[in-house]
């Protein structure tokens, strides 16, 4: 898993239309959106600069749980998270935690593998509405 299980996908949108698209996603997937954290926003109350850069949090308490029921420690790395950010490049980014390195992190045993793989394909799926080049 590169990066430490962080996966990163470009997207064809500016950041502001891939996190509306993201939060579209999320709502089309029943996903609960906890909190959006706008650290761009956070840096400019303390007068500093920082291209954008927003977290949001983000999940199913049906499939969390189940983590978190085989061992609590998943809890650190839940409700998932997605950030949406933009590159020196100017291009915009999608990064999310791969559910699979969150199970191999914590240990999780084969009880949640079925919630696991539910979480990454539903995390491609958003993931790819998000930033695909193509209409809601």
């Amino acid at each position: 898993m590169p990066d430490n299980g962080l996966i990163t996908i470009a997207s064809a949108h500016t950041a502001r239309e891939t996190m509306e698209r993201l939060l579209a996603a999320l709502t089309a997937h029943n996903m609960t959106v906890f909190a959006r954290v706008d650290h761009a926003a956070g840096a400019a109350s303390a007068g500093l600069s920082l291209r954008p850069t927003e977290v949001v949090l983000f999940g199913n308490p049906k499939g969390g749980t189940a983590l978190m029921q085989d061992r609590q420690t998943a809890g650190i790395d839940l409700p998932l998270k997605a950030l949406v950010w933009e590159d020196e490049a100017g291009k915009t980014q999608l990064s999310y935690n791969d559910p699979q390195w969150i199970a191999q992190r914590h240990g999780l045993g084969a009880q949640s593998a079925g919630p696991v793989a539910a979480m990454t394909k539903a995390l491609q799926e958003i993931a790819k509405t998000a930033t695909e080049d193509r209409p809601l």
